[in-house]
């Protein structure tokens, strides 16, 4: 499903099905050694993908680490971003030198629980969903907040900074043939400086897609 939503050179795998006799790689067990179950299948499946993904990108399988604010550790030259939800993990992954920053995230396709709404929008997108809502038949209040994490996490790597919910206005293409079609596009303006760490110039907006199938949202940001 994640391919649908991704261009060109963005190498992506994921887990719908947790295989029972997936282990997690040897250089990784120490970062989950006291987790959760969980938490341990999350990691597992998750990076399980990014090495698929790696692979396709014609890279080694190699352990995947972590940065010290939590953020996994990609190898040199590759820029990425994991998610997972219940029944669902994945990785998109590409070449450093073809894209700038990748953020997914997946969520399930239900409404987002009671007053977490009110925490994570802005005045705008509340009075927008207000609008809309009613006849899509989507829950488009679960929408934005997948697209605001996939925006958090095509950003951080950017920036080292952290960006609150409330610093990213988001808007959505949602029409009677997006609906229907379960798929469109959303655009992030970021209402803070986007100063980068990569030498590229300052983060103003971020441009991504979202699809909706199989009980699943799905959101993608990829930064050329």
């Amino acid at each position: 499903m994640l391919g649908r939503i991704l261009p060109n050179g963005v190498a992506a795998a994921e887990l719908t099905v947790y295989p029972e006799d997936l282990k997690a790689h040897p250089g990784e067990e120490h970062l989950i050694a006291r987790a959760v179950e969980k938490r341990r299948r999350d990691f597992i499946g998750a990076r399980y993908c990014a090495r698929e993904a790696l692979g396709q990108l014609g890279e080694p399988a190699v352990a995947i680490g972590k940065t010290e604010g939590g953020a996994p550790a990609w190898p040199r030259g590759i820029v990425g971003s994991l998610t997972h939800c219940d029944g669902y993990r994945a990785a998109a992954l590409a070449h450093r030198l073809r894209y700038r920053s990748i953020g997914i995230d997946a969520e399930p396709h239900a409404q987002l629980p009671d007053g977490v709404l009110d925490s994570v929008s802005l005045p705008a997108e509340r009075e927008w969903l207000s609008a809309v809502l009613p006849g899509t038949g989507l829950h488009l209040d679960r929408l934005l907040f997948c697209a605001k994490e996939a925006t958090y996490k095509a950003w951080n790597p950017l920036t080292g900074r952290w960006l609150g919910f409330e610093d990213a206005h988001i808007t959505f293409t949602v029409d009677e043939e997006s609906a229907a079609g379960g798929t469109g596009t959303f655009h992030s303006d970021l209402l803070v400086p986007g100063h980068t760490n990569d030498g590229g110039a300052p983060l103003k907006s971020f441009d991504g897609r979202w699809l909706i199938s199989d009980g699943l949202i799905l959101t993608a940001i990829v930064e050329g």
